[in-house]
């Protein structure tokens, strides 16, 4: 009798182990376990490798590029520069401090350097005066002290100016090469046109 109990809680116990086993895996099955909070993490921007000549020239210097862009260019006038304006029109004097002329223009080269300073000599207020063009290095230059004016001197005379060649620009050259060309007046022979012939007046009756 007590086998049979045995058996029998036995068999009974198997049968439940049988029918909660599904159950329990079913459940596993179907409810998923919770999720584990996701942590996003920003991955770096994928570099590319600068090249070579790139890579290693220094940073450009901006001061030295804008220091050569204006160089050559002056800024102000030096103590050994003399402007052309501060020689036009300054009296010229001779080796007894006499005033022989004025500075009229400067003659320069075309690559660099005066040629010769254009005196006027003679005349009176401008008139009947003749323009002497002098070597520049026959004109001494002393500046006031303290002030921008100059005083130029010579070694030539009034007499030795008076007696030079007359100096004559390229556009006075030019004018009177047009002046002496002879005026074409065979400009109406050619047309082959005959003079009109005056009409005599009607004898009065």
């Amino acid at each position: 009798m007590t086998k049979y109990l045995i058996s029998s809680v036995a068999a009974g116990a198997l049968l439940v182990g049988v029918a909660v086993a599904p159950t329990s895996f079913a459940q596993q099955t179907t409810t998923p376990p919770p999720a584990e909070p996701e942590t996003m993490q920003t991955q770096p921007a994928p570099t590319t490798p600068a090249p070579a000549d790139q890579a290693q020239k220094p940073p450009a210097d901006t001061t030295t590029e804008t220091a050569a862009a204006g160089s050559g260019y002056l800024t102000q006038q030096a103590d050994d520069q003399i402007a052309t304006s501060s020689y036009v029109g300054q009296s010229v004097y001779n080796a007894a401090d006499e005033r022989i002329g004025e500075i009229n223009d400067l003659i320069l080269k075309k690559d660099g350097g005066v040629e010769a300073a254009v005196i006027g000599v003679g005349g009176f207020l401008g008139i009947g005066e003749k323009n002497v063009a002098v070597p520049f290095d026959r004109i001494e230059i002393s500046e006031q002290p303290d002030t921008d004016a100059l005083k130029l001197m010579t070694t030539e005379t009034a007499d030795t100016l008076k007696a030079a060649p007359e100096f004559k620009t390229k556009a006075q050259l030019i004018a009177e090469r047009n002046a002496a060309q002879p005026v074409d007046t065979s400009t109406t022979g050619a047309t082959g046109t005959t003079p009109a012939t005056p009409t005599q007046p009607a004898p009065q009756q």
